[in-house]
């Protein structure tokens, strides 16, 4: 790396031999000027304007133009008799606070690097002050013919050196606020606070110039005789409402960075939800073939209102669900009918069915003939248990 200056770092009574070098380039393409029709190049040429004749390099000096149009020639000889004492030299002035530097201050930034063996110790003695007290070096230093001010600061294992402008040299911002006062709403900074925490931190080394990529390969192109279709750029929609457009930007940044969820990223499930079943009949199951089956026992099964007339032993046979209510109230009916000895209660079943049967053979004709088929069921009952 090339260095740019050579002079010292006055810090107190130590001295420190420095090399000054760029820490940053200018990565921009650059054109020059051509002829439409040949391509032919276009070049400034310096004249003197009361000579009018083109002049040589060693024939231009240096000259201050006054407010009237006076030019006033100032030589290098003038120049070097100006009293300048930070000339070779890095003066420190003080050590302060970083925040105490206005970032509009800073200017082009340069690497120290120690010249010579003895000033390693000096340099590493500055570079771990520095460090460890986490402040900055407010110097003056000249360069390039004027005194400028700089800023040092340890980075890694180097001193760097930041220009910095002269308080007077930062412009008041007169004319750059709003004109009229606006008020932010408590639900506006929120959303803004969620839009900043969505999109969250980013490494700035991964960050590079895309357009000075895009203008590299419109140039190889066309030196290879190509042709590139334009991007179209996304339209930008009118900000009509900024609640509306903050929320929508909290949307787009999660979508972006895959915090809408993991089940965007793949397809949906499709579940089947249990079907509910009705009182006396069984759920269905989902294979056609036992859904079939089923139907046909369930038309075989006796109905609730019939199972209520032979009593437990029917309901036992049917295999119909009954409430705890009912089962009490069927056994407490068996019980009164049997009140001497208790029996099983599948004889008592086959006596209450028999008399059921025989009192309908016997009233036919004065009963309705909706209860026919009551009398009827208990057979059925029995071939399917």
């Amino acid at each position: 790396m090339r260095s740019i200056w050579n002079g010292a770092i006055s810090f107190g009574l130590v001295s420190i031999p420095v090399k000054l070098m760029n820490a940053t380039e200018n990565r921009s393409i650059s054109f020059r000027q051509i002829h439409l029709e040949d391509d032919g190049r276009i070049r400034y040429r310096k004249f003197c304007e009361l000579e009018d004749r083109e002049v040589a390099q060693a024939e231009i000096g240096k000259g201050y133009q006054d407010a009237d149009g006076t030019i006033i020639p100032v030589t290098d000889e003038d120049l070097a008799k100006l009293p300048l004492p930070t000339a070779r030299t890095i003066e420190i002035l003080a050590f302060v606070p970083e925040d105490r530097i206005d970032p509009l201050q800073l200017d082009n930034a340069y690497y120290l690097s120690a010249n010579g063996l003895p000033a390693t110790k000096p340099y590493a003695l500055l570079r771990e002050a520095l460090r460890r007290s986490g402040k900055v070096a407010v110097a003056k230093y000249a360069l390039r013919g004027r005194e400028r001010l700089g800023m040092l600061r340890a980075a890694d294992e180097v001193i760097t050196m930041h220009g910095l402008l002269w308080p007077d040299e930062i412009r008041a911002p007169e004319g750059v606020a709003p004109d009229r006062k606006v008020t932010v709403r408590e639900k506006e900074l929120d959303l803004a606070d969620a839009l900043m925490d969505t999109l969250g931190d980013v490494d700035l080394d991964d960050l590079h110039d895309d357009y000075r990529t895009a203008l590299e390969e419109l140039i190889t192109a066309k030196a290879e005789g190509k042709h590139l279709e334009p991007v179209a750029e996304p339209e930008g929609g009118k900000v009509l409402d900024l609640m509306a457009a903050l929320e929508k930007s909290v949307q787009a940044a999660q979508q972006s960075r895959g915090a809408g969820g993991e089940e965007t990223a793949g397809e949906a499930a499709v579940r089947r939800l249990p079907e509910r079943t009705s009182a006396g009949t069984a759920p269905k199951e989902v294979g056609g073939k036992k859904s079939t089956s089923t139907a046909k026992k369930a038309t075989g099964r006796t109905a609730p209102g019939k199972a209520a007339t032979t009593g437990k032993a029917t309901s036992g046979s049917t295999g119909t669900p009954k409430s705890p209510a009912k089962k009490t109230a069927a056994k407490k009916t068996a019980d009164k009918s049997t009140p001497t000895t208790r029996k099983p209660a599948s004889t008592t079943a086959a006596k209450t069915t028999k008399t059921t049967k025989a009192t309908g053979e016997k009233t036919t004709a004065k009963k309705p003939a909706t209860k026919k088929p009551t009398a009827k069921k208990p057979t059925a009952s029995k071939r399917t248990a």
